[in-house]
């Protein structure tokens, strides 16, 4: 019999449409400011990683929906409740995900801004964590 691969983190999408399942070590939380992060989101987006491959999405409905935001990279999210699940980059190999969406415990940590320079007015970045005005 085959072992199931041990499982890093799960989460779902606020109706549960979308559900997924990270079989590898998910990266630190970044929290990015640019202006389509920002649109998507509402606010800024808090994102986690993982390697693509050890990304096992459930959508038995086929909720989820892919919107090519740029030349390179896609986002996905629940077509039915909106939820903002991934960011990918086109044949990238890391997917990156949405950290509200992920189920507690994560164990993970906010680790620095990106984008900086494009966020918002409305609200000022006083936390002591590293700021970049552009990507990491």
């Amino acid at each position: 019999m085959m072992e199931s691969p041990t499982v890093h983190g799960s989460g779902r999408c606020l109706c549960g449409a979308v559900s997924y399942t990270v079989t590898a070590p998910l990266r630190a939380v970044i929290a990015c400011h640019c202006e389509q992060c920002r649109r998507t989101s509402g606010h800024h987006v808090a994102a986690s990683a993982a390697p693509t491959d050890a990304l096992i999405i459930d959508d038995p409905t086929g909720a989820l929906t892919w919107y090519r935001s740029s030349d390179f990279a896609r986002r996905g999210f629940c077509s039915v409740c909106g939820s903002n699940l991934f960011w990918d980059r086109i044949d990238g190999p890391h997917t990156s995900i949405m950290a509200g969406t992920l189920n507690k415990p994560t164990n993970l940590t906010l680790t620095h801004h990106i984008y900086c320079a494009y966020k918002s007015d409305y609200y000022t970045l006083p936390d002591s964590l590293p700021l970049f005005h552009e990507g990491d």
